[in-house]
């Protein structure tokens, strides 16, 4: 159980006196202090509905327990340390996070939203300044805490699970002068015998974010699960597992971009029918009622909802499931696949936590110039895996303890 220090006096999460103890310390220069280390590592309140919640520090993720929910590995590691700051701004006073995206949320007649990109930007420094589609996912999967995994997660993730912690991570953060809950649709599990009163709230969501003062059409954006792309007679049809009753149209345009730039997604997707393939997507509604999208992005996840690139990725993955391990997934946000990164970071070694690396067989000298920069820098330890040769061996786990 979580436990806090607040003004000289421990609290446990569920101490019934804490939410008095936020409100005095709310809008003062007090801050709580998480005792997963000693002596503390500070956290700021927020209030949300009236709720107040104790948030860790930007940038703090690092100096928290391995077993603490604040805990993240070092940014820098992952796609995250190039848009933090930039991107995304953490504003401790109001307890919101402000979102640059690069793409639209509002349709203006006679000016299409920018076109997807047709291939993975190239470059050697990536853009830091705004979130990509498919990096908005990333950041939201990461909020999640859906590319951590500790032994006690096993048999407890489902729809359920990503749809009930998506919706908690939009909370609180601004986008374009939005509250982003108004515009994300994630939707929630599908049961039959609920199918109406679904339904109900699906179209009470999208009535009431219509009404907007914004010019033009309201863009929404919505995360699911794909069950199927078909045919139909203009373009293509997408179909959600969780929305199997309202339809998202693809343009034949959209439909050979997509093509294109997932190639590898839509094959892992084929090959392994157990794992995941999640879409997130901008979308209107025409005047038929029906679902237009827009732009939109996909990624592949284990069947644990761990996300993943590659068969070596995925067997990795699998392997610290099965062992028990505890670790974090690395996100490449903005990042091309030019540019290292840590794929999965082992929070349960010890002295040190363990970076893991993925390096492609055929990496340039560009990128191991990078990787050298990036590992010499880090605290932690590392290990490489190049693509083609035999899983190295894994540094064993220690298991975490609290602070005393």
């Amino acid at each position: 159980m979580h436990q806090y220090s607040i003004d000289g006096r421990v609290y446990n999460e569920d101490d019934p006196g804490l939410q008095a103890a936020l409100g005095r310390v709310h809008h003062t220069k007090i801050r709580p202090l998480c005792l997963c280390v000693r002596p503390g590592a500070p956290m700021y309140v927020s209030k949300v509905s009236g709720h107040f919640q104790i948030k860790r520090m930007p940038e703090s993720g690092a100096d928290h327990s391995a077993d603490c929910d604040s805990y993240e590995p070092p940014a820098e590691l992952s796609g995250l340390g190039e848009v933090m700051g930039h991107a995304i701004k953490e504003d401790v006073e109001e307890g919101m996070t402000m979102l640059k995206l690069d793409f639209a949320l509002n349709k203006i007649a006679g000016r299409a939203p920018p076109a997807p990109s047709e291939s993975e930007q190239g470059s050697i420094k990536a853009d830091s300044s705004k979130l990509t589609i498919r990096s908005l996912l990333h950041f939201l999967w990461d909020e999640s805490h859906l590319t951590h995994w500790n032994p006690g997660m096993q048999g407890k993730r489902s729809w359920a699970t990503v749809h009930k912690y998506l919706s908690r991570a939009a909370h609180g953060k601004i986008t374009k002068g939005l509250h982003l809950p108004t515009t994300l649709y994630v939707p929630e599990p599908f049961y039959v015998d609920r199918k109406d009163e679904i339904t109900q709230r699906r179209k009470a969501f999208i009535a009431g974010a219509e009404k907007s003062d914004r010019p033009g059409q309201k863009l929404f954006i919505v995360i699911g699960e794909v069950k199927e792309v078909t045919a139909a007679r203009y373009g293509r049809k997408m179909i959600l597992k969780q929305v199997p009753d309202f339809f998202f149209m693809i343009s034949e345009d959209l439909n050979k971009k997509l093509k294109k730039v997932f190639t590898d997604e839509v094959s892992l997707w084929n090959a392994f029918p157990e794992i995941h393939l999640v879409t997130i997507a901008t979308f209107s509604i025409d005047p038929a009622g029906v679902a237009q999208i827009e732009e939109m992005a996909f990624m592949v996840t284990t069947e644990h909802w761990v996300p993943f690139t590659n068969v070596d990725e995925k067997n990795l993955i699998e392997t610290l499931i099965a062992s028990g391990r505890r670790f974090v997934k690395g996100q490449r946000y903005n990042l091309p696949a030019s540019r290292p990164l840590a794929s999965v970071i082992l929070s349960d070694t010890q002295p040190k936590h363990t970076a893991m690396y993925l390096v492609p067989s055929n990496a340039s000298e560009d990128y191991m110039a990078a990787l050298n920069d990036l590992t010499e820098s880090s605290p932690l330890k590392h290990l490489r895996w190049i693509s083609g040769d035999v899983m190295p061996e894994i540094p064993p786990a220690v298991v975490p303890s609290r602070a005393a």
